[in-house]
């Protein structure tokens, strides 16, 4: 498979169900997607059969060789016991010594005393005592000779494995020295080119023709451009061709590389005098002018004061009817922790498939991090008021950015959920919404979540590509988020942007967001483009940047977008054009503040840098699900500061799940191998019988309940895999049920996975 034309997909996570009655689908949740004919129904059962028996296959030998590397790292418990048997053996060949010394003495004046006998009577019974002794001296031989042999086996067998770990570690530092000799140039070169590239400019003097070519944002012009006009450039990809329809469902811009692309250059002119992103971010840079900047500052404070009411995340008359949530957790406890232990093992890995300690980890799974988004709903409440639909599109990518606001700090990796771990959080009485999760499969792993409301409906299937690199730690999502607004209807997708954990090794942790997200208005065809600007040592522009536009299904920019992932969002309408087709020039508007970050609690570097939000997430409720994650003994443990009971535990939850899906493999590996056999007997005897339709699809519900479910061995319970008719692919959806369930108290559905 090294030339291909079509792409690839690992088998062991990848995705196999059944659409029609010949075809047969194979995606990796994500990105790709196969639909493959067959010749017949049978021949395809038999397709889905061997495929479904080699997946299984497949994530055995993953699981395998995991296992054979994590053998090279032995436990301190161990290493204790390996040193004790080899020192039992040595106390065995140290008792045998002593016996064989004392019966040889004995032996030895057995035979003196033989020797100066002189009478015939005595002879008969000195004889019989020495071979007595020397029948113990024989069997005391024998035994020493035996333990002699059973140390030097074992001695070979422990030889040969501390050879093969000596050579591994050796191979392991020596990788890890060449790394961090190569962190240690490259930060210096980094340092030196910064200090090199940072030369102090007066605030009124213009950008050469050089810096406008080597920076996307551009500082104020003299002359032509007044001292409050800002001007940037944001490049958007245009496909050469037409665009299939799974990608403009699905708002990815790598399948429509595929085609061919080309870049449009959209000039956006700003005449606002709300602009205090670069202020916010470099309050001791020059402002063009004193007054310029003190009627600046006086309209952003007068925007910000009408817009603060609806951030607000209740009012006062359902403040009073809410129950009180707690406002922090437990301090994070400081315990020494062998990095070079854990992090020698993980190179190369799948981020699922790294055993990490609770020391890296928050006190958070998957699920609750996710239900995080919606941290700032309000500003979902507000875009269905609003009557515009770009602006509405232009409100719906605040939302989307505002997801990562709690990010920047947060480095701690959350919990892998457990295979049909579930978690909800119902802020229906204060916050005005509430949301379902579901961890509906492990290989790969995969999260459905549902939230509910008022006047909007969001749900996702998140799943992600994630690879440790030594350096950094890169996550790629692969899911879709959909929403959908009651009242007017329109329906959005969208796909989130890369994460980038730097420092692993060296240095202090800090995230970063880069990549371009296209929200998509499936109503009408509108659609946003987002830029999420890298982090770069070699910008005078405000870090943690996101610039976007909200275009009609033309094309023409409707509202421009503006801001930081960490801080706050601007948008402002355009009011004229000019310039080319190819290039316009647009100019817009006042900007309006419509999203701000709050802050978080003055001390919350000491409990895992937690929003209050954040900090309301694991806390006890009555009448949840046994399976919720705030169940999870490991995860609790941790928030009460005991780490090294919730890493025992930890090991004891993973291995428990291990155990549940090798009987579940071996139970659809059986049964597929049944089913098999059935459709060969069926083909053998009525080949060409028109009548076999009956049974064939027979076969077919024995493996599947309906046509288009997937071969699983684990069905979720509280979300369906269908199709989506927005995106094409089959995705996991609410099926309901939850919150009755929950008014009956009624949980005899879910399994016991804690």
């Amino acid at each position: 498979m090294a030339h291909t034309c079509r792409g690839t997909i690992s088998l062991h996570g990848a995705l196999i169900h059944t659409e029609e009655s010949c075809t047969f689908v194979i995606s990796n949740g994500g990105t790709q997607t196969f639909h493959i004919r067959a010749a017949n129904e049978v021949e395809r059962q038999r397709w889905v059969t061997a495929l479904e028996l080699a997946k299984a296959k497949a994530i055995r030998a993953i699981e395998s060789e995991d296992e054979e590397e994590s053998c090279y790292e032995p436990a301190d418990a161990e290493v204790s016991n390996m040193v004790k048997v080899l020192n039992g053996r040595l106390e065995n060949l140290e008792t045998c010594r002593e016996l064989i010394s004392k019966h040889g003495a004995a032996l030895q004046r057995s035979l003196t005393e033989l020797e100066s006998i002189d009478s015939a009577v005595d002879v008969s019974a000195k004889i019989k005592a020495v071979n007595e002794r020397a029948t113990l001296f024989r069997i005391t031989s024998n035994a020493m000779i035996n333990k002699c042999g059973e140390f030097l086996e074992l001695a070979s067998q422990q030889g040969r494995k501390w050879q093969r770990i000596l050579i591994y570690e050796r191979e392991q530092k020596r990788r890890f020295q060449e790394m961090v000799e190569q962190l240690a140039k490259d930060h210096s070169l980094l340092e030196q080119a910064a200090k090199d590239h940072r030369i102090p400019r007066p605030s009124n003097s213009p950008l050469s023709d050089e810096d406008d070519e080597t920076t996307e944002f551009y500082d104020a012009y003299e002359g032509e451009e007044s001292c409050d006009t800002e001007k940037f450039v944001l490049k958007i990809n245009v496909a050469k061709s037409r665009k299939r329809d799974t990608d403009d469902a699905s708002g990815s811009s790598s399948d429509v590389e595929e085609m061919g692309t080309m870049q449009r250059d959209i000039t956006v002119v700003s005449s606002s005098l709300d602009l205090s992103i670069r202020e916010t971010a470099e309050s001791g840079r020059t402002q063009c002018d004193t007054k310029t900047k003190t009627s600046s500052n006086q309209a952003s404070n007068q925007k910000l004061g009408e817009s603060s009411d609806v951030s607000a995340p209740a009012s006062d008359s359902q403040s009073k009817k809410i129950r009180r949530r707690r406002l922090r957790v437990p301090d994070k406890p400081i315990y020494p922790l062998n990095l070079w232990s854990i992090m020698k093992n993980c190179i190369g890995k799948e981020l699922s498939k790294i055993p990490m300690p609770v020391n890296f980890s928050e006190p958070l799974s998957m699920l609750q991090r996710l239900a995080e988004d919606f941290e700032y709903a309000e500003i979902l409440d507000r875009a269905a008021q609003c009557k515009d639909v770009h602006e509405q599109l232009a409100y719906v990518a605040a939302f989307t950015v505002s997801s990562y606001s709690t990010t920047a700090n947060r480095t701690g990796k959350p919990f892998n959920p457990l295979l049909g771990e579930t978690y909800e959080f119902d802020r229906t009485e204060d916050l005005g919404w509430r949301v379902i999760s579901e961890q509906v499969s492990h290989h790969p792993p995969m999260v459905a979540q549902h939230c509910e409301g008022k006047e909007w409906t969001c749900w996702q299937e998140f799943t992600m590509a994630s690879k440790f690199r030594g350096k950094y730690l890169q996550v790629v999502p692969l899911g879709i988020a959909h929403l959908r607004f009651h009242e007017n209807g329109q329906h959005f997708t969208w796909r989130k942007v890369t994460t980038t954990v730097h420092n692993i090794i060296v240095g202090k942790l800090w995230v970063d967001q880069h990549g371009d997200i296209d929200i998509i208005n499936h109503t009408n065809g509108s659609k946003c483009h987002l830029s999420f600007i890298p982090y770069s040592y070699f910008t005078r522009d405000v870090q943690r940047k996101v610039k976007g536009c909200v275009m009609d299904k033309d094309g023409d920019v409707k509202w421009v977008i503006n801001g930081t992932w960490d801080g706050k969002i601007d948008i402002a309408p355009v009011i004229s054009v000019s310039g080319t087709p190819e290039n316009p020039v647009y100019k817009t508007g006042e900007y309006t503040t419509i999203w701000r970050v709050r802050p978080p609690p003055s001390d919350c570097e000491k409990f895992y840098n937690f929003t209050e939000l954040a900090c309301q997430l694991n806390e006890m409720e009555e009448g949840v699900a046994p399976t919720d994650s705030r169940f999870r003994p490991d995860q609790r443990l941790m928030e009460q500061g005991e780490w090294q009971e919730a890493n025992t535990v930890k090991v004891k939850l993973e291995e428990k799940q291990r155990a549940a899906r090798r009987q579940r493999e071996a139970a659809i590996a059986a049964m597929a191998s049944g089913n098999m056999a059935l459709n060969y007997d069926n083909n053998d005897e009525q080949p060409s019988d028109n009548d076999d339709d009956d049974d064939d699809q027979a076969v077919s519900d024995s493996q599947s309940d309906a046509p288009g479910k997937s071969y699983s061995t684990y069905q979720p319970i509280w979300f369906d895999r269908e199709l989506d008719p927005i995106t094409g692919s089959i995705a996991h959806k609410y099926k309901g049920g939850y919150w009755e369930a929950k008014e009956r108290h009624d949980w005899s559905m879910c399994p016991s996975i804690f």
